[in-house]
């Protein structure tokens, strides 16, 4: 079990949410792209509005959530990336295994989209030469 930071900042919730966003079945997952010169370890917030329903909806929404990513954390998370994971209508019903395939899916999309940004463009650097 991988131990994962946790974003508790409301800025860094606003940052994650203007930067990129994948939504999938069960899950909205956001991520911010690593700010020039900071290293850390992956960071990961969770949240569910009140249009989910009454607390215990939310909690036991942000309660499923964690222990996915307690599972997939070392395997999926990039390092100096923000992530926050909006739970949806679905997240608290859904099948766990589901709700895992969705959020793995999510994250190979996200991360496929930041390791191609940090790709210099070869036809980039041959014009300029």
């Amino acid at each position: 079990m991988s131990e994962f930071l946790i974003l508790k900042k409301r800025r860094d919730f606003l940052r994650a949410a203007k930067d990129l966003t994948v939504i999938v079945h069960n899950v909205m997952l956001q991520a911010a792209r690593p700010l020039s010169g900071a290293e850390h370890p992956a960071r990961i917030g969770f949240t569910a509005t009140k249009r989910l329903g009454k607390a215990n909806v939310r909690n036991r929404t942000k309660r499923r959530l964690r222990a996915v990513v307690r599972e997939i954390y070392g395997k999926y998370a990039l390092d100096n990336v923000d992530y926050v994971l909006v739970g949806r209508y679905s997240t608290a019903c859904c099948p766990f295994e589901n709700l895992r395939t969705d959020i793995i899916r999510a994250f190979k999309k996200i991360n496929k989209e930041i390791k191609q940004e940090n790709i210099p463009d070869e036809k980039a650097a041959d014009s300029a030469d």
